[in-house]
């Protein structure tokens, strides 16, 4: 997120979980003593779209697209493996395992299965750079292949959605999913290209990283959690009535990020990789762009829907395990898991 070394955890996303919390105790209050309120603002809408929403999501995206970086793209042949390995993370093993759990855990509830599809289909390229910095991992792998997963998530996100959607016969608006990318994702990738240039080229690099991003970054944080609030005033009567359904969401949520995360651990150990290369893997290779994935469940059920409640548990748990998977990784790293010649004596001996 910045072009040093080291990047720290803001204030704001460190204690992002408690912020997600107090906007679902907001969105809940309000849903009770002032639904009018969030009725109104949803009710703003062009072609069935909320606008004062739409805004929030645009500037939900386009502070973790100013993290494209095309030339580093260019570093791909150095060492292609750890990369190639995310890729088919996020795009194969991620996809499976969320389709898999999906079936039995949401089997007949359709919009919370979707809303799991949306976040197992969706690849990080924003808090993962942070979380990359913090388990002090090879952050130029890190930058590369968050931006090939800026690139693949335009091309790939649609058709894996509809594709898992579709073996679940499940119908879904594949235009509007298709809409909600270009919008969501396409319109800020290119307004953040080139405001990203611009700006570089007449503030400089340095105004650029230390002074505008961490603003922009705070706007997309108070737009997700003006979401947030909206989104849980409108369906905060589902929600008091069935909270067995963000449990039931929140299972295969939980259960997917464990078995991704060990299977690729297994995968960085036995195919060679060493701790900076493995840890920043698994990372990526784990974690869920929930921004698109809300976006997305909006667009396609609206606001008030549980597809759009659904997507927000992927938020919710997302910050709290990262930070875990982080210092796991690190004691992992201690104790000699990702040394070549790893053996279970050796890990004895360096444990003691």
């Amino acid at each position: 997120m910045v072009s040093s070394d080291k990047t720290k955890l803001g204030f704001f996303e460190k204690y992002l979980a408690i912020w997600v919390s107090a906007c679902i105790a907001i969105g809940l209050i309000l849903s009770q003593y002032l639904p009018s309120l969030s009725y109104a603002i949803d009710a703003w809408q062009i072609k069935g779209i909320s606008v004062p929403i739409g805004i929030c999501l645009f500037l939900m995206m386009y502070p973790a697209l100013l993290n494209l970086q095309l030339d580093e793209l260019k570093k791909l042949v150095k060492n292609p493996k750890p990369i190639m390995l995310t890729l088919f993370s996020n795009w194969i093993i991620a996809p499976l395992v969320t389709i898999m759990l999906g079936r039995f855990f949401l089997a007949g509830l359709d919009q919370l299965m979707v809303a799991l599809i949306l976040l197992g289909s969706s690849p990080c390229t924003a808090m993962v750079l942070v979380w990359g910095s913090l388990a002090e991992g090879n952050q130029e792998q890190n930058f590369i292949t968050t931006s090939l997963n800026t690139i693949t998530i335009i091309l790939l996100y649609a058709p894996v959605v509809s594709f898992l959607s579709g073996i679940q016969n499940i119908a879904i608006d594949r235009l509007l999913l298709l809409i909600s990318v270009l919008v969501f994702i396409g319109a800020p990738l290119i307004l953040g290209y080139f405001s990203k240039r611009y700006l570089i080229k007449v503030k400089g690099e340095e105004w650029f990283h230390m002074v505008y991003k961490p603003v922009v970054s705070k706007v997309s944080t108070l737009a997700l959690l003006t979401t947030l609030i909206v989104l849980f005033s409108l369906n905060g009567d589902v929600l008091l009535k069935h909270p067995d359904l963000m449990l039931l969401m929140s299972a295969p949520l939980l259960l997917g990020f464990f078995i991704v995360v060990g299977i690729n651990l297994l995968i960085t150990r036995f195919t060679g990789l060493q701790y900076k290369e493995g840890i920043i893997t698994v990372i990526i290779g784990s974690s869920s762009h929930f921004e698109i994935a809300i976006a997305t469940a909006i667009s396609l059920y609206g606001l008030g829907s549980q597809a759009a409640l659904g997507t927000t548990m992927g938020l919710f748990w997302e910050v709290p395990i990262m930070l875990r998977l982080v210092y796991f990784g690190k004691k992992l790293n201690r104790i000699g898991f990702w040394e070549k010649r790893y053996s279970p004596v050796a890990l004895s001996k360096n444990s003691n």
